[in-house]
């Protein structure tokens, strides 16, 4: 047996490279430190074969496998079953500071098929795998499958997924890690409000702060399929990838087909411990947005499609009165677009409401110093269109069958080369023209028979849509670009290899909101999720929430505002002043800094911050969700502080309810000095709280680390 072991943070990937078949990962999760016996404690597992037989990389048959096999095919229907050996010596990096990689070469002669399987250790702990299969023989070969997959120990005997839907996205599922298959897989043609984003298996009660926890992501934007699997033998396995319609992967000799990125994390230290390296991955990223993220006001939920020069220059200069940074005109301002029945896919400025453009407004904007940005969905189209009209061969259909419409629109098929060069042009030339600094990018519909070229176009209008991005962004390096599909349904690390940014909801309900940013932000660090002070009463569900809540919900986010400014009082001006005043002091700490999340026994309230690396510098957010189960609230322990550090702690008056009662307001609200230790374990006594209501308190250390 030739053992690799690659560490990185606190976890490990061991695999028997010996070969000749596949490696096997022997152990996945906590370091195991040396590997003296480590052969005689992992023997292959005894499936319902005579010799016991490895689960390899890509698990198969050939070896006894009955589960998921990770990698189906078929010439012609012939060698419907793959038997892959090494084709060489598995090429090994190890970094010596942690991570590294493994690049593993393999073929099945006789059934035509090569296979080169990649896997990355990063210093963040986060295990990347992605196969790719060529096409060898004669003829052509059809992929039905290639997928991920690591295994689970038995200890892992829970599963947490996500499901959701418009505008109410991310909401948690658990149950039993049992016997059989559990798998979730998406045929929506994006990501989709329902996307699981995360599966994660783990130990019995794991929590925010406790349990071992093992997690995978697919980096995908189109149909994919997350999975977890556990068997009588004693094996659990966890993965997925690209869901492939019928025939959407038929490889002509000599072709390829690539794997999207399976991203695996596993943390000893619970789900904070997993969405830690998750976000230290995206942050590490060369293309992670490094600058402050600007506050923006979006235009949408102030004017819908009522787009008047005089009413948008009002809403850009009370705008800037405040302290906004950049200016998103939303839907309404292409040709014919006064409702959403009409004009998507004729990008040109409409003359009609436009006499001179948008030159007008935009030079208005940046006249207050603010950045300008500009809607778009370029992915659709209405049928009510001179595109759809003189063009209907770009509508992602079967030929000669009109697709049902859904939101009064059809999709575009971007991978048709005339309509990718349409597309192109029309975004690069407004780019240009106004000088545009960002861009929400919106996909509000599923795809439905989506079908380019007489064959399922999912994979093609994936491909096509990062690589239209790609080259917008190439154009125009300095645009930032917004992925925004009818809020959260396209969020995935795929499509944030092209993108700054989500839009995390299309609800700015803040109490829908709490629970929508809390599990988004398990993959996603704050300063990626769009997160906007919205109307007092929600557009999206008519509830009402006072402005000291909605703005500590928005604050814990990219921030910004979706409300006609014009129609504030000056003492809600003010109130906004001071909270954006507040965002830009604390946005260092918000968009570097460690999320934490407490596991507080009181399920009607949260409680949840962001620490910073050094334990220099915190601020937490109690808000209640609804009315509290006893009539002593439990206490606050805020989780991630240094207990050898002493803490001034104080309530941030900008985003916490007025208190007022002795139940209500602690001895400490006027500010308490405690050591991190106290804090953690003893905690501070609970305010009473209503319903959509929130305390935010900041934390500074006032004494030095002791020696």
């Amino acid at each position: 047996m030739t053992l690799v072991c690659l560490r990185a943070n606190d976890s490990a990937l061991v695999l028997d490279v010996s070969g000749p078949k596949l490696p096997r990962v022997l152990h996945w999760g906590a370091d195991p430190g040396s590997l003296e016996g480590f052969a005689l404690a992992t023997q292959p597992f005894a499936l319902q074969v005579d010799e016991p037989m490895p689960i390899t990389l890509l698990p198969a048959q050939a070896d006894g496998w009955l589960g998921r096999p990770g990698l189906a095919g078929h010439r012609d229907g012939t060698w419907p079953f793959q038997r892959l050996t090494l084709t060489g010596d598995p090429q090994v990096e190890v970094d010596p500071a942690g991570g590294g990689r493994i690049v593993v070469e393999s073929a099945d002669a006789a059934a035509g098929i090569q296979v080169v399987s990649e896997l990355l250790l990063s210093p963040q702990g986060v295990v990347r795998v992605r196969h790719t299969v060529t096409n060898s023989g004669d003829g052509v070969w059809t992929l039905d499958r290639l997928e991920a997959l690591l295994p689970v120990p038995g200890q892992a005997r829970e599963l947490l997924d996500f499901s959701g839907r418009w505008p109410r996205e991310k909401q948690p599922q658990r149950s039993e890690f049992q016997h059989g298959s559990h798998v979730r897989e998406n045929r929506r043609g994006h990501t989709g409000h329902d996307a699981t984003g995360l599966l994660i298996a783990g130990t019995p009660g794991f929590g925010f702060r406790s349990g071992e926890v093992w997690g995978v992501h697919i980096g995908w934007s189109g149909d994919h399929v997350h999975a977890a699997e556990r068997f009588a033998e004693g094996v659990s396995l966890l993965g997925g990838g690209e869901l492939l319609l019928p025939g959407e992967a038929r490889l002509a000799p000599g072709e390829v087909y690539a794997s999207p990125w399976a991203y695996f994390v596993y943390s000893a230290a619970g789900l904070d411990g997993l969405s830690s390296a998750l976000h230290r991955e995206l942050r590490a990223r060369p293309s992670h947005p490094h600058s402050a993220r600007p506050v923006v006001l979006n235009t949408w939920e102030a004017v819908y499609f009522d787009h008047r020069l005089d009413r948008l220059t009002a809403l850009a200069d009370v705008a800037a009165r405040i302290g906004v940074e950049r200016f998103v005109l939303d839907d309404g301002w292409f040709l014919g677009r006064r409702d959403d029945k009409a004009g998507l896919g004729d990008w040109y400025v409409d003359p009609e409401v436009w006499p001179n453009g948008l030159h007008p407004l935009v030079d208005h904007v940046r006249g207050l110093g603010l950045q300008v940005g500009l809607w778009f969905e370029p992915e659709m189209v209405n049928p009510r269109s001179r595109l759809a009209e003189e063009h209907p061969d770009w509508v992602l259909a079967t030929p000669g069958r009109w697709p049902v419409l859904a939101r009064n629109q059809v999709v575009l098929d971007v991978a048709h080369p005339d309509a990718y060069a349409y597309l192109l042009d029309r975004i690069s030339s407004l780019v240009t023209e106004y000088g545009i600094d960002y861009i929400k990018w919106d996909h509000n519909r599923d795809l439905v028979e989506a079908v380019h070229a007489g064959r399922a176009g999912v994979r093609a209008q994936t491909l096509a849509v990062y690589s239209l991005l790609a080259e917008v962004r190439r154009r125009h390096p300095k645009l930032e670009i917004e992925s925004c599909s009818g809020g959260g349904a396209r969020i995935d690390f795929g499509i944030l290899e092209h993108t700054d940014r989500v839009w995390t909801s299309d609800t700015n309900d803040a109490l829908e909101r709490q629970a929508i940013q809390r599990w988004t932000g398990l993959l996603l660090p704050p300063e990626l999720m769009g997160a906007h002070i919205g109307p007092p009463h929600a557009h999206t569900t008519g509830r009402y929430a006072d402005l000291p809540f909605r703005a500590a919900t928005a604050l814990f986010g990219h921030a910004g505002l979706e409300w006609d400014l014009t129609s504030l009082s000056e003492a809600e001006l003010a109130q906004l002043t001071a909270w954006i005043t507040l965002y830009k002091r604390l946005r260092p700490l918000l968009h570097t800094g460690d999320v934490v999340r407490a596991d507080h026994p009181d399920p009607a309230a949260w409680l949840h911050g962001v620490v910073a690396a050094d334990g220099a510098h915190a601020v937490y957010c109690y808000a209640q969700l609804t009315a509290p189960l006893d009539l002593a609230p439990p206490a606050l322990r805020l989780p991630g502080l240094d207990p050898a550090r002493t803490y001034e702690v104080r309530v941030l008056p900008e985003v916490s309810v007025e208190l007022g009662g002795s139940a209500r307001n602690p001895a400490w609200r006027d500010g308490v000095t405690a050591s991190g230790a106290m804090l953690s374990t003893v905690g501070l006594r609970a305010p009473r709280l209503n319903p959509a209501e929130s305390l935010v308190l900041e934390l500074h250390p006032v004494v030095s680390r002791r020696s």
